[in-house]
Formats: structure tokens, sequence, C-alpha cells
């Protein structure tokens, strides 16, 4: 099985690209590996948000469901 990175990992590892970027500590020749990371970051965080959502909202309507009855 894959060891999964959490969202709260992922979240933070980007917002530390994101403020070395800022704070120039990242070299030209470090600029493409990082970029690429955060693209892979954004996108692990992009899909757990949705299939929360998607989560949510199917509990929301199984109460709703369930309320009708």
């Amino acid at each position: 099985m894959e060891n999964e990175i959490k969202y709260t990992e992922a979240f933070e590892e980007l917002q530390k690209i994101v403020s070395d970027m800022e704070e120039s500590k990242i070299s030209i020749d470090e600029l493409d590996i990082k970029i690429k990371r955060a693209s892979e970051l954004l996108k692990i965080c992009k899909d757990k948000l949705f299939k929360t959502e998607k989560n949510v909202q199917k509990i929301l309507n199984e109460i709703n469901d369930y309320s009708k009855d």
C-alpha cells in the first residue's frame, strides 16, 4: 500500500516552498524541482478537499433523507 501524505502535511510543505520562494531561499537550480513538487502538492490538496466535500454532501443528503421519513 502506498504511503499517502496527509492534507496537513501537503499544505505545510506547500507553504514552506512558497515561503522559501518569497524569501529567495531557492536557487535557480532547485526552482524546477520545487515547482514540480508544489504542483504535486496542490493536486493532493485539491483531491483531498474534493473527496471530503463529496463525503460531507453524501452524509448531509442521508441525514436529509432520514429526516423526511
